[in-house]
């Protein structure tokens, strides 16, 4: 069901404690594309129907920054189109995650509504959800 009053939650900004390591992660493991780079301190990324912005976190910042004791933000999530697309995204990036600072959280696994998927993070712990979700992996994308 369209919504009237917007197209959808379709861009996420993250603040990054080492943008060169985030940019690495997301673009050699999620495929992501820079579609600006308006500084050394900022990238946008897009897979087509989405914007994801990684702001480094300002150097004067970092000593003092201290995220929560845990995140508060659960997880972001990646939609795949099939069960089966779960399962080989798991084989082909599990290899790679803690090469590029993350981590599996979570193996695949069979939920209650009917989804499927499986959870990592990334270089500053944020977590990720690669999911078959049989209503919206089901839809076209513009």
């Amino acid at each position: 069901m369209a919504n009237p009053l917007h197209q959808g939650l379709r861009h996420l900004a993250l603040r990054v404690t080492d943008l060169p390591k985030s940019r690495r992660f997301y673009e050699q493991l999620l495929g992501m594309n820079v579609v600006w780079e308006p500084d050394p301190d900022n990238v946008y990324f897009s897979s087509g129907s989405d914007n994801l912005a990684l702001h480094q976190i300002a150097p004067h910042e970092l000593p003092s920054y201290r995220p929560p004791g845990s995140q508060l933000l659960d997880h972001v999530g990646v939609i795949l189109e099939t069960p089966q697309a779960v399962d080989r995204m798991y084989r082909t990036v599990s290899p790679a995650i803690e090469e590029l600072g993350g981590r599996i959280v979570k193996p695949p696994k069979q939920h209650r509504d009917g989804s499927y998927s499986f959870y990592f993070s990334d270089p500053d712990g944020n977590v990720i959800q690669a999911l078959y979700e049989p209503t919206i992996s089901k839809l076209e994308w513009k």
